[in-house]
């Protein structure tokens, strides 16, 4: 049991939701920008950007909820941090999502500023997302070809809604950021959980090539 009476793998099932479910904040509001054309944050509308891409919402979830085997409960994390909701995007929260690559220039809000955060804020979140959701679905056990596949529905669909990087561009990112560092020796990984690893990222390249 942990502290607060609730039993381990409720708590870890919980971690492991948010880390899947934080970048998508920064997916949707990236996204939303982008989608202006015009890089000016009192053009976002992050409501009719939502209402216009319900279906790759649901793809993504659908797609988190069979690779990472979430229950009803966990997976209403997804709407609980409000990134799906309307809700209104600012500068202080691209910086954020961008990892504060910029620094915080005068014209932080200036349409060249905002375009370049929104789109190393995709690059970052997309990855944090499909790290958090292989590593969720290596926890959970999920076959790696059925899992993957399902996988790459959620990165598809994530990308479509950033507007930024292709799946495989974000694969690519993936495997130089965080996959090298669970395969190698000293990683706290398992025996089975790099194979899982190495074979998550197997049917990912099968699926969006090198």
């Amino acid at each position: 049991m942990t502290g607060d009476g609730r039993p381990v793998e409720e708590f870890t099932a919980e971690l492991l939701a948010r880390a899947v479910f934080g970048p998508l904040g920064g997916v949707v509001e990236t996204g939303a920008v982008n989608a202006t054309g015009t890089w000016r944050l009192a053009d976002v509308s992050l409501g009719d950007f939502l209402d216009g891409r319900g279906a790759e919402v649901d793809v993504l979830l659908a797609g988190v909820r069979s690779a990472c085997a979430f229950d009803s409960t966990t997976m209403s994390i997804a709407w609980d941090l409000g990134w799906l909701r309307p809700h209104d995007v600012t500068a202080a929260s691209l910086l954020l999502w961008s990892g504060g690559l910029t620094g915080v220039p005068a014209e932080l809000e200036s349409p060249a500023v905002v375009r370049h955060m929104c789109q190393v804020g995709a690059d970052l979140q997309l990855t944090r997302l499909l790290h958090a959701s292989v590593t969720a679905a290596v926890t959970a056990r999920t076959e790696a070809k059925r899992g993957a596949r399902a996988l790459a529905a959620v990165l598809t669909a994530a990308c479509t809604l950033s507007g930024g990087p292709r799946p495989s561009d974000v694969l690519r990112l993936w495997r130089v950021a965080h996959l090298v560092h669970v395969l190698r020796p000293g990683s706290d990984a398992s025996d089975a959980g790099r194979s899982a690893f190495r074979a998550y990222e197997h049917v990912l390249t099968a699926t969006f090539g090198d």
